[in-house]
């Protein structure tokens, strides 16, 4: 009795006809194009943010009469590099820049501590009424610091902190939001690292600082960034606590510089500018970190 040989399988190990219908691709040229359109909108909203600086920065090595033209001429005529050495005859840019310096660093480095270290309690221990205590907590940045402004200010004269950098440094050393940012990316880590560590009998501290730490650094430089930059351009909480000239900031300074120079745009543009490049110095530094803790922060598992 004869045999019917099978067809041979294919190489995959089954039948051409068991195969499933290979799946059409997308239009190579098409896919081209949508990643060319999106790259030339980018560029277009890159270039609209950035025309304001550039102009500032461009308005402040002109002559002041350049400044404000019809039509709007982008380059000056001849460079005037003397505006940034005129700047610091013409105000006490030294002493606004360090006293900026001095609030900004301390809040940031109060912010990254306590923010961590709270964060690190709302994700890794266990306590009753946790969860309750950490929703009313975020919740309070939804509410205004207008709301709360005077009370605040009469608290921190009645403790004689009026006209101090302490009271700058108190106003915005303790913040929710650091907490949140922090602890959402806590939750990313794996929980046996902690159990892992607890076994091997390190304290929780012990934890916090040896584990957590430092896997958390893109959240860390996140945070040291954006509290650093909120900081650094704070106006009301200077106008409202600090009085005495050798107390003002870069901000608080520069209102008073424009007060007195009001037409000298030239000289106006250039003390924005000194402003302005030490977040852009900063910033272009932990650039890498930034993006990555604010996009690490968001997930889970």
């Amino acid at each position: 009795m004869s045999t019917i040989d099978a067809p041979a399988p294919t190489s995959a190990g089954t039948s051409a006809a068991d195969r499933a219908p290979l799946r059409t691709k997308p239009d190579r040229p098409l896919r081209r194009f949508a990643r060319l359109l999106r790259y030339v909108m980018l560029g277009l909203a890159s270039v609209l943010v950035l025309l304001p600086f550039a102009w500032m920065v461009l308005s402040s090595l002109k002559r002041n009469n350049e400044v404000f033209t019809a039509p709007i001429t982008w380059f000056p005529q001849e460079w005037q590099w003397h505006n940034y050495l005129d700047i610091w005859t013409k105000a006490d840019m030294s002493t606004w820049l360090m006293n900026t310096i001095i609030l900004s660093v301390a809040v940031m480095t109060l912010q990254v501590v306590t923010g961590s270290f709270a964060a690190y309690g709302f994700s890794r221990i266990r306590f009753p009424g946790r969860d309750i205590l950490f929703l009313v907590y975020i919740g309070t940045i939804a509410v205004p610091w207008q709301a709360y402004m005077i009370p605040q200010f009469k608290m921190l004269s009645a403790m004689g902190l009026s006209d101090t950098r302490l009271s700058i440094i108190l106003l915005q050393a303790f913040g929710a939001f650091g907490v949140f940012l922090m602890k959402q990316f806590y939750d990313t880590i794996p929980e046996e690292l902690s159990e892992s560590a607890r076994i091997d009998g390190v304290s929780e501290f012990g934890i916090y600082w040896r584990i957590m730490l430092p896997l958390s650094v893109p959240s860390i430089a996140a945070l040291a960034i954006i509290t650093f930059t909120n900081t650094w351009n704070d106006y009301m909480g200077p106008l409202i606590y600090l009085r005495s000239p050798d107390l003002w900031t870069i901000q608080l300074g520069l209102k008073t510089f424009i007060g007195q120079y009001n037409a000298d745009y030239a000289a106006i543009m250039t003390g924005s500018v000194l402003s302005v490049l030490p977040i852009a110095i900063v910033f272009a530094i932990g650039q890498k970190h930034f993006v990555q803790g604010i996009a690490t922060s968001g997930l889970k598992g």
